[in-house]
């Protein structure tokens, strides 16, 4: 039998997403509350003798990038480089995690075949080295090793690790199409043009919801500074958060840059109720549920050789 090596790794959703004004490197200062949630991709890693390869199944796994420019293999590639080795592994990926949803799938992936190349490979990467591999491949890349809450200042990725008292109920509805991350940035851009952005800081009262885990307080605190970007490309989310908040959900908002919509409910049957709404509402194309924190990039299978 062939050594593997699978490692489960969370979606996350921003309670808080502050955005800054563009920057000279085209990038953006962010405070992004990062809340990792249970729903999860799965990626195993496996010795390849044809050299780097990558499959995936799932839902809109045909959306899901085969090819070097996947998060997945370039984090295969960065570790091997760094360990003075080949990128020999076939990385399959079953997805959960919405594609191109606005909730880090693709980070999720390259941060679960880092972890899971680091195990398979016996690297004996520190943690503070993965970290700063993950921060080369992307801005949300890090908070999916980590997972759990966090604030990500920086482009994101400079994480700060938040307390959370409680869990926190979350339904998920997918839109009909995506939305492209540079797409949304460039939106935010033009309309801000003229306009003093102030720096981005975290909400202190956001922070104290999170720590306390006081549904009704984040509530009132999340905010999503992309999410007028979003909704001038894509109007039809205005009616799927008007769904959902009719439905009794405690706050709406566009996740990340979009397209995904999420929102918050008191408990698992407030959120149960929102979702069976949405799904009848015509206004989106998936529902899902979910709750969080959950853990990071997990280790939860090894096989030997």
């Amino acid at each position: 039998m062939s050594a593997s090596v699978a490692v489960r790794v969370p979606a996350k959703v921003n309670v808080q997403l502050a955005v800054g004004a563009a920057r000279s490197d085209g990038f953006h200062d962010l405070a992004n509350v990062f809340l990792a949630v249970g729903l999860y991709d799965e990626v195993t890693v496996t010795p390849s003798p044809d050299g780097l390869r990558i499959t995936c199944d799932g839902p809109d796994a045909e959306q899901v990038p085969l090819d070097r420019t996947n998060l997945a293999a370039r984090a295969a590639e960065a570790l091997a480089a760094r360990y003075g080795r080949t990128p020999d592994v076939h990385i399959h990926i079953a997805k959960d995690i919405p594609v191109a949803g606005g909730m880090a799938g693709g980070s999720a992936d390259g941060a679960g075949a880092l972890l899971a190349c680091d195990a398979l490979w016996g690297t004996g990467a520190s943690r503070a080295e993965l970290l700063d591999i993950c921060a080369e491949l992307g801005s949300d890349v890090p908070f999916s090793l980590v997972g759990g809450a966090a604030l990500g200042t920086g482009r994101g990725e400079k994480l700060r690790v938040l307390d959370v008292g409680g869990a926190f109920h979350w339904v998920f509805a997918m839109a009909g199409r995506g939305l492209s991350t540079p797409a949304v940035f460039r939106e935010f851009d033009r309309l801000g043009e003229g306009t003093v952005i102030p720096e981005p800081v975290a909400s202190q009262p956001l922070l104290d919801a999170l720590a306390k885990g006081d549904p009704d307080a984040l509530a009132a605190a999340v905010s999503n500074d992309l999410q007028p970007a979003a909704l001038s490309l894509f109007p039809e989310l205005a009616d799927t958060l008007a769904a959902g908040r009719a439905a009794g959900a405690l706050t709406a908002l566009v996740s990340g840059s979009g397209p995904t919509t999420a929102f918050l409910a008191r408990d698992p049957e407030s959120a149960a109720k929102v979702a069976e709404t949405l799904r009848t509402s015509g206004t989106c194309r998936a529902v899902r549920t979910a709750s969080g924190p959950a853990p990071g990039a997990t280790v939860v299978s090894v096989t030997g050789a």
